[in-house]
């Protein structure tokens, strides 16, 4: 069980509560702000005569729309059926679940002016694993993710579709089964759950949870390419680094020497004076992209613990303010300079794949004795390559478009669930490019025997060899990408 507090959200307690399938429960304390701050707008809308946006006014460009007393709950349900027009792919489920996660820390800080109940039914939904059907395309990403998320809460009014069970069904027919009652929306609770960048927020925090383990996996990988390369370790040295003190930089050689400790391939007298960029800048290229991850993680750490809808509710200032926390600019920005750390650890991966089948150094073109009957792993450098090249595409920045909205007011966009699904798709092309270096440089690694890499190395290596073994001739080699793919996923 996790306690939803006013505590900030951590990376690691998002994975632990993802991983280990944990319940979520309101704590007190975040129930009392909850509280307070509905009522404190009941009390407002009751004795301000003036108009409050969003709250008994139209929204957007209808913003100067007045809507009598008794029409402000139906304007809230008509928000968000009619900002339910999302299209394209849906969202994954654990997109979705993670959208529920982040809405429910966002609406807890007492600040969004929702109703306990509606809170604890989002909680409801994140403990059965009732998922809402989203779909990819919608969001500008400022006004935040209004189609996105206006799909996520259909389902609270029993509407829209959700998947519940590994199925999808309709909303209306869960909540009955699970006797749960639709959510009456009061004034502003449309809008608190349609304002926000919970949809960007869910992908970026998917992307960077997937980029810390995927840049680990590519320090070990691109060890194994350098040992079966018979390449140098002098490179790696960390007074080298010292002198140019990039953090990225200084891990990473330190994680190759690391990986690479005790090996006798490293060790051994070598013919060349150096090597190619892909091996001998291995700390400067992946170092660099770890900078950008960390940075990205620290943008998110932000955004994932404030309050991004609008109007804001301050009981303690005794103010409604309407201003722009939905906006994704930081995000979007964030998101597209991590796709471009990304897809730099696939392009550099792609080229070590390149050298290892190239029949340099003593190892066979293309990784196979009898090469020209056999084409060996030729054609994984291919794909590999197509891979590279769409990730060159998919990193065409979104945050410097933008697309006038709401009659022009909405002027400026951020654009940043484009980013966010164009970075999602680099990830899983970045896991794809080196799962494909994992299988050449372990097979060029067999031609190296009897000598041997490192311990860890070895070890790595026999672990793989479990899940697929070595190509002495041609075989179908589809499955054996899928098969490191899998692999990969798992590596420690």
């Amino acid at each position: 069980m996790h306690p939803i507090t006013t505590q900030k959200l951590t990376f690691e307690k998002i994975s632990e509560i993802i991983s280990e399938n944990k319940k979520l429960v309101l704590s007190d304390e975040v129930k009392k702000y909850i509280i307070r701050c509905r009522e404190y707008l009941d009390k407002k809308i009751s004795s301000q005569k003036e108009p409050i946006y969003g709250i008994n006014t139209g929204f957007g460009f209808l913003c100067d729309v007045i809507i009598p007393d008794q029409d402000l709950e139906k304007l809230q349900r008509n928000l968000v059926m009619s900002h339910a027009c999302g299209t394209g792919d849906e969202v994954p489920n654990e997109i979705v679940k993670l959208m529920l996660l982040l809405k429910i820390q966002a609406l807890s800080y007492g600040k969004s002016g929702v109703q306990l109940q509606t809170v604890e039914r989002l909680v409801d939904f994140f403990n059965n694993n009732i998922l809402p059907v989203v779909y990819q395309q919608g969001s500008l990403g400022a006004s935040g993710d209004l189609a996105p998320l206006a799909h996520m809460s259909l389902p609270l009014l029993g509407m829209g579709e959700v998947v519940f069970q590994g199925k999808k069904k309709a909303a209306a027919d869960v909540l009955k089964a699970l006797n749960l009652q639709p959510v009456q929306l009061k004034s502003k609770e449309g809008l608190a759950l349609l304002n926000g960048t919970q949809f960007m927020s869910a992908y970026g925090v998917w992307c960077l949870l997937q980029a810390k383990r995927l840049e680990r996996a590519a320090d070990v990988i691109s060890a194994i390419s350098l040992d079966a390369f018979d390449g140098r370790l002098d490179p790696f040295k960390e007074h080298i680094h010292s002198i140019r003190p990039h953090k990225g930089q200084l891990e990473t050689a330190a994680n190759i020497r690391k990986f690479l400790e005790g090996s006798e391939l490293i060790k051994r007298k070598k013919e060349h004076v150096q090597d190619p960029y892909s091996f001998r800048c291995i700390p400067q290229v992946h170092g660099a992209s770890k900078d950008v991850i960390e940075n990205a993680t620290n943008v998110f750490l932000i955004e994932i613990n404030a309050v991004t809808d609008n109007p804001t509710v301050f009981p303690d200032e005794d103010e409604i303010i309407s201003g722009g926390n939905f906006h994704g600019q930081p995000l979007a920005l964030a998101l597209d300079f991590l796709a471009i750390a990304l897809a730099e650890l696939g392009s550099i991966s792609e080229r070590r794949t390149y050298q290892l089948i190239a029949g340099l150094r003593g190892l066979p073109t293309f990784l196979v004795a009898k090469s020209g009957l056999n084409s060996g792993y030729m054609i994984t450098q291919y794909v590999a390559a197509s891979i590279v090249s769409q990730n060159k595409q998919l990193c065409s920045p979104a945050s410097v478009d933008s697309i006038v909205s709401s009659n022009g007011q909405e002027d400026h966009v951020s654009m940043g669930a484009n980013a966010a699904t164009k970075c999602y798709k680099v990830v899983e092309n970045l896991q794809r490019i080196l799962a494909i270096e994992l299988l050449n440089a372990t097979q060029a690694m067999e031609f190296r025997r009897p000598a041997k890499s490192s311990p860890a190395i070895e070890k790595t290596i026999s672990d793989y060899r479990k899940v697929i073994p070595f190509m002495d001739v041609d075989k179908i080699l589809y499955t054996q990408i899928e098969s490191s793919i899998e692999f990969l996923k798992n590596m420690k």
